[in-house]
């Protein structure tokens, strides 16, 4: 599918400021788009249209910096070395699902992982669904796990 598509389908699901932080979105508004990486925007489709088929909230008034993270984001401008999580790359979000906790979305998501067009990687023990797809060369898995 086609990147275009592919956001064309999440829009149905997400605003753009709910997975970009507020200073992205003040500055580019509907272009943040472009920082939020393809095969990330992918998965995040399948998983949210596809696997959980239930409501999925990243940044709300109260959490900014669920999505996207850019330079001026208090977790990133806090760090005293390099950070270079997948959230400052555009390729995560942290979601609260509707209906079930991370951990049941968790099982969800590894249950239907033929399904996912790309490698995923999830944070376990957590209180949210973090997903990613920073590259794990170490592992040929459609869902790695790892701990932050």
């Amino acid at each position: 599918m086609e990147r275009s598509e592919i956001i064309k389908e999440l829009k149905a699901f997400f605003k753009v400021s709910e997975l970009v932080c507020p200073h992205t979105l003040k500055k580019w508004g509907e272009d943040s788009w472009q920082f939020l990486d393809t095969a990330y925007l992918a998965d995040l489709l399948v998983v949210r249209r596809d696997i959980l088929k239930a409501p999925m909230t990243a940044n709300t008034s109260k959490n900014t910096q669920r999505g996207l993270r850019c330079n001026r984001c208090n977790m990133v401008r806090m760090k005293t070395s390099v950070y270079l999580s997948a959230h400052v790359l555009g390729k995560a979000g942290d979601f609260v699902v509707s209906g079930m906790t991370a951990s049941q979305a968790i099982k969800k998501i590894a249950e239907n992982a033929d399904l996912l067009p790309y490698p995923l990687r999830l944070e376990l023990d957590v209180e949210w669904l973090h997903m990613d797809v920073r590259s794990n060369d170490k592992s040929k898995a459609k869902v790695t796990y790892f701990k932050g």
